[in-house]
């Protein structure tokens, strides 16, 4: 491989995205804000580069070896983020310390995981969401959720299921359990990973009482309707655990109100990985892409480590995994390409650039291409179908007739340049 072959390759696990594609991309984006819009959220942009203590540990959604890291003149060591709520709690804290009264923020912007790739995992992938801070309530949980479910349904999907879960819920277990925090994160993800037979390995090494083991076991299985959660409820005297079930309840009660609690379903064994939730937590799925196309939940501490005292719940969409779905499940998503292309002898530049000023203050978009001498009709028809140009308007000489292409049929049609700004604009 020569090195200007080199140079047109992208690095591992990042990719380019044009032409109709990005313009889909795009739309399905500004979908999605709108649905913020209507909700009241406010946009806000954070710095793609943060320092590092931004997302340590205990307030990160990924581990240290998971970051790119870099360092500044200063040697100070920066990251590219790879998560967009910490940047968002920081802003917060910097910018609206002494605000008492809930803020409504959405975002959109890339992030960074150096992660092993996998199954066509990106590196980097768009994350679109919203953070709803200073509100502690059900409410806050079910606006979230209804949110989510308005935002999917504008980008066109239809079948897709948002799943709650309740991280106090195994919290309360495993504080009446006693087992050490080691113990706690391996079970953690044997039951998130419905491993049934590796939970029950794991709790007969350990010395609790036998209804608590039982509801152990049961973790993996508690998924599907309210059911379940009821269930849940009946298995268990331990108060943390009953308030986080109330709260649940309360949610779908609430999201009944709204008339969207048939997208709702429930797994208690949902147990995310992410340190700093501390309540409901939630994912969206649909069918068409193998991983998870929302991912969201309740994180009250976390602004407290930037300095302020606040509740907050939020979500992040992933945006590319949302787009594989609807390309996979044949949504269409309308967009406005630029589909008519004006070619224009030098001697009719005059009456081209009035045409094309006229076709745009239509909102009819259109590109202005000037023939060369050397190029036949045929090459410029063939130009305009590659690019789905669907309609190639031809100006020769001083522009007063008009040619007009159909590039998909062929048909022609010569009229006056009159007859094309009436029948075109108007």
């Amino acid at each position: 491989m020569n090195m200007n072959n080199q140079l047109l390759h992208t690095p591992e696990g990042v990719r380019d995205i044009y032409a109709e594609e990005c313009a889909r991309k795009l739309a399905v984006e500004q979908k999605i804000q709108h649905v913020f819009s209507l909700y009241g959220y406010q946009s806000i942009e954070t710095p793609v580069f943060e320092f590092f203590d931004i997302f340590k540990k205990e307030r990160g959604s990924v581990g240290s070896q998971g970051m790119y890291k870099f360092f500044d003149r200063d040697n100070n060591t920066l990251v590219l983020r790879p998560d967009m709520t910490p940047p968002i709690a920081r802003c917060v804290a910097k910018y609206y310390m002494d605000e008492t009264k809930p803020l409504r923020l959405c975002y959109l912007g890339p992030t960074f995981i150096n992660g092993t790739s996998y199954q066509g995992r990106l590196k980097e992938s768009t994350q679109t969401g919203a953070e709803l801070i200073g509100d502690d309530t059900a409410d806050a949980d079910a606006e979230m959720i209804a949110m989510v479910i308005d935002a999917l349904k504008e980008t066109g999907l239809k079948e897709f299921q948002v799943e709650l879960g309740q991280v106090e819920f195994y919290r309360g277990l495993v504080e009446e359990s006693g087992m050490n925090e080691e113990t706690q994160e391996q079970l953690r993800i044997l039951i998130e990973n419905k491993n049934y037979f590796g939970v029950e390995e794991l709790l007969s090494e350990q010395t609790m009482g036998e209804d608590l083991k039982k509801l152990f076991l049961k973790l993996p299985e508690l998924f599907g309707d309210i059911d379940q959660i009821r269930l849940a409820k009946s298995m268990t005297t331990n108060e943390r655990a009953l308030g986080a079930i109330h709260r649940l309840e309360e949610v779908q009660e609430i999201l009944d109100s709204y008339g969207l609690g048939d997208y709702v379903s429930y797994d208690l064994g949902m147990l995310s990985k992410y340190s700093y939730y501390t309540g409901i937590i939630f994912k969206a799925y649909t069918y068409g892409t193998g991983e998870y196309i929302v991912a969201g939940g309740r994180y009250d501490k976390l602004l407290e480590q930037f300095g302020k005292k606040a509740a907050a719940v939020g979500f992040a969409i992933m945006a590319d995994q949302l787009l594989l779905a609807l390309s996979r499940q044949k949504i269409r998503i309308d967009v406005k390409m630029n589909d008519t292309i004006i070619l224009y002898d030098p001697a009719a530049r005059d009456r081209a650039i009035r045409l094309v000023c006229q076709f745009r203050n239509a909102g009819i978009p259109a590109q202005l291409t000037p023939r060369a001498e050397s190029e036949s009709m045929d090459a410029y028809l063939d130009y305009a179908r590659r690019f789905q140009l669907h309609r190639l308007i031809s100006l020769p000489e001083d522009g007063s007739i008009a040619v007009v292409y159909d590039t998909e049929t062929g048909v022609s049609v010569r009229q006056a340049y009159t007859e094309t700004v009436r029948d075109y604009i108007h």
